[in-house]
């Protein structure tokens, strides 16, 4: 018996070492983490009035909340994270950890972090955690909000991270992320 308890505890090892291995946490929202190296980006610098904030919760979420306003031909607020370059070579997708408000947000990225084109996935929440996988070869070429005729993300690195809202109404959000990992 102690020796089926062995292996069992061996075969639990290497399948939660397995797992490990499968993913990259891209960024785990806790008490600890130094939220300053997000940046708010909203529509101010095209004259809008829509306004954000991010920080940690009690139980250790990064909530990203504001309001978007219309106004000023405005109708955006973003966060972003600049990254060390992440590899992105053996992974596939990006799995997010969320919890949001029943309005839609999108996740952006950019292999270097000068690119002027953000690579866009739209995604809608609900009022529950749930998790957000999203496809690296599904996100398109965007500039300012228009998709662009090049080829979808292929890239072997990532160096920047963005959530943005922007429904084109005005309206006020709020979005939990737990945690951003690249998986295989």
């Amino acid at each position: 018996m102690k020796k089926n308890s062995y292996y069992l505890i061996l075969l639990i090892l290497f399948i939660n070492q397995t797992n490990l291995m499968s993913q990259n946490i891209i960024y785990d929202f806790n008490n600890q983490s130094n939220i300053s190296d997000w940046v708010i980006v909203n529509d101010d610098v095209m004259g809008g009035i829509s306004f954000c904030d991010i920080y940690t919760d009690n139980e250790g979420n990064g909530v990203f909340e504001g309001k978007v306003s219309t106004a000023n031909n405005g109708g955006f607020s973003s966060i972003r994270l600049n990254l060390n370059k992440v590899k992105t070579k053996n992974y596939t997708q990006i799995k997010i950890r969320l919890k949001g408000d029943n309005k839609k947000y999108q996740l952006r990225i950019k292999a270097n972090r000068s690119d002027y084109q953000s690579y866009v996935y739209s995604f809608k929440t609900s009022n529950e955690w749930e998790i957000i996988t999203i496809p690296l070869k599904d996100m398109y070429p965007s500039f300012r909000g228009r998709k662009l005729a090049m080829n979808n993300f292929n890239n072997n690195f990532i160096e920047q991270i963005s959530f943005l809202v922007g429904n084109k109404k005005n309206e006020y959000f709020k979005l939990l992320i737990d945690s951003i990992i690249l998986l295989e």
